[in-house]
C-alpha cells in the first residue's frame, strides 16, 4: 500500500460498534475480494472488500474475519485469518501480512494462518447458534459476478444447515455511513491530493489539448501523492461530451471556446472523494457560459446549506429541484408554462438536470447509508448540481464533498479547491 498506517483503533472501535448490534450467540465473517483475472495470467489490481477493511484494516486478499463476541472461548472472540507468507511469497509477490503486522494492523490477537479456518471455525460453531453473512445491498449495486464472499456463504451454509442465518449489511449501512474523525482525516487527504490535481490542470489546460492528456496528469499528481490513483472512472468531457452523465472514453481534443467538466477525484487507504469542475480550455467563459455556470454554483450553495440533522434525502432532493427549477427560469430554458404542466413524477427541471443532488460517500464512492432514516452529523455527502445543454454544446456541473455539523452549515473537505468562475479564470491566465 501506498497510504501511512492507519491507526488501529480505527478498526477497533468500528469492531465493537458492530458486535454491540449483534445478536446473541452468532458469528460475523467477513472475506476479502477475489483477486479478478482479465484473460490468460493477468490480473486485475486487487481492491479489498470495504467491509472487511472497515472492520479490521487488513488491505491483503485470501483474508477472513471473525467475530463471536459472546463466545466461551475469549481466545475466539475476534479471529482473523491470513494467507501464511514464506521467503518465496516475498520473493515472487512482495511481502504479506505476518501475525505481527497483522496484529499492528487490526488490533486483533488471535491471528490464525487460512489453513486452519476450518478447524477454527468448526469449534467456534459449536457455541453459536447464528452466522451473520455479508450480502451486498447497496441500492445501485447490479452486481453479475459471483464474489469470494458469495462462494463462502454457500460453502459455509452447506456444511452447517442447522444454523440459523442473519444479515451483516443492515447494521454496516448504519454503521459506515456515519465517519468516525479518523476517517474524516483520510478523506480531507483524499482531497487535498485531489486539489493538488486539479490546480496542476488549471496550467496545463489549453485549445487542442486531448482529453486522455489531461487524464494522464491527474493520474501522475495522484499517485505521486500516495494515493492509487482515480477513486472511480474519470470523466473528462470537452464540449457536448459533457452532456453524456456517464461519459469515459477521454480521448477527444478540447477545442477553444468549449467548456471541460472533469469529474475526477483521488482515492486514498481506500477512502474516496468525488470532485466536479467545469473549466473553459480557453481560460475565459462565454456570457452564457458563465450565467449558466453561476446558477449552478448558487444551486450547489444553497442546496449545502440544507444538509443537516435531521433532514431527509428524499426530501432534500424536492427541495433542491425548487431551487434548480427558479434558476432554469431565469437563463430562460424554461418558461412558467412549462412548470405549471410539469409532471410531478418526472418535473420540468429534469430536462436539464437529471440526476439527484448528493449521495453518501466514504469508503466507496457511492458509500452506504439507509436513505430513509435522517441525515445526522458526521456524515459525508456530495452536492453536485448540474445543467446540461446539448442544444448549446455544453454542460456544467459543479461538485464538492461536505461533512454534516452538529451545528451550522455543513464543513466543505473541498473548501480550497477553486470553484468561482472569476477565480477559475484567474488561474487559467495567470
Amino acid at each position: 500500500m501506498k497510504y501511512q498506517a492507519i491507526n488501529s483503533q480505527l478498526f477497533i472501535k468500528n469492531r465493537k460498534n458492530f458486535t454491540a448490534a449483534m445478536q446473541p450467540k452468532s458469528i460475523a465473517i467477513f472475506n476479502s475480494n477475489d483477486i479478478y483475472p482479465t484473460g490468460a495470467d493477468s490480473t486485475m489490481p486487487f481492491e479489498q472488500h470495504r467491509d472487511i477493511f472497515y472492520l479490521s484494516g487488513v488491505d491483503q486478499e485470501e483474508s477472513v474475519l471473525m467475530l463471536f463476541p459472546d463466545c466461551p472461548n475469549k481466545d475466539l472472540r475476534e479471529v482473523l485469518f491470513v494467507r501464511e507468507t514464506n521467503d518465496h511469497i516475498a520473493v515472487w509477490e512482495g511481502a504479506k501480512l505476518t501475525k505481527e503486522a497483522a496484529f499492528n494492523t487490526s488490533g486483533i490477537k488471535t491471528i490464525y494462518w487460512l489453513q486452519d479456518l476450518e478447524k477454527i471455525l468448526f469449534e467456534m460453531t459449536t457455541y453459536a447458534n447464528t452466522f451473520y453473512i455479508n450480502t451486498n445491498e447497496h441500492y445501485r449495486a447490479a452486481v453479475q459476478t459471483e464474489t469470494r464472499e458469495d462462494r463462502f456463504t454457500k460453502w459455509l451454509l452447506a456444511k452447517y444447515p442447522a444454523h440459523s442465518v442473519a444479515k451483516s449489511n443492515p447494521i454496516l449501512q448504519r454503521l459506515r455511513s456515519v465517519k468516525d474523525p479518523i476517517e474524516l482525516d483520510l478523506m480531507q487527504q483524499a482531497c487535498d491530493i485531489t486539489e493538488k490535481g486539479f490546480r496542476r490542470l488549471l496550467g496545463f489546460v489549453k485549445p487542442g489539448v486531448w482529453e486522455y492528456e489531461i487524464e494522464a496528469e491527474l493520474l501522475h499528481e495522484f499517485v505521486r501523492n500516495r494515493s492509487k490513483g482515480f477513486a472511480y472512472t474519470p470523466i473528462i468531457a470537452a464540449g457536448n461530451n459533457a452532456n453524456v452523465l456517464h461519459y469515459v472514453e477521454n480521448n477527444q481534443q478540447c477545442k477553444a471556446g468549449d467548456l471541460i467538466l472533469l469529474d475526477t477525484a483521488a482515492e486514498y487507504a481506500n477512502y474516496s472523494s468525488d470532485l466536479t469542475r467545469t473549466i473553459p480550455v480557453s481560460g475565459k467563459f462565454t456570457d452564457r457560459q458563465k450565467a449558466v455556470y453561476n446558477a449552478v454554483n448558487h444551486v450547489k450553495k444553497e442546496a449545502t446549506k440544507l444538509l443537516v440533522p435531521g433532514a431527509f434525502w428524499k426530501e432534500y432532493h424536492v427541495e433542491v429541484g425548487k431551487l434548480m427549477t427558479s434558476e432554469l427560469l431565469n437563463l430562460g430554458l424554461l418558461d412558467k408554462a412549462d412548470v405549471q404542466n410539469e409532471d410531478p413524477k418526472w418535473p420540468a427541471y429534469k430536462k436539464y438536470f437529471m440526476h439527484g443532488t448528493s449521495h453518501h460517500i466514504g469508503l466507496d464512492t457511492h458509500d452506504y447509508g439507509l436513505l430513509y432514516e435522517p441525515m445526522t452529523a458526521n456524515m459525508v455527502f456530495t452536492v453536485e448540481p448540474g445543467i446540461y445543454i446539448p442544444e448549446e454544446g455544453f454542460g456544467i456541473r459543479l461538485e464538492d464533498d461536505v461533512v454534516i455539523q452538529e451545528k451550522g452549515k455543513p464543513f466543505n473537505l473541498m473548501g480550497n479547491i477553486p470553484i468561482e468562475a472569476d477565480e477559475i479564470e484567474e488561474l487559467m491566465q495567470g
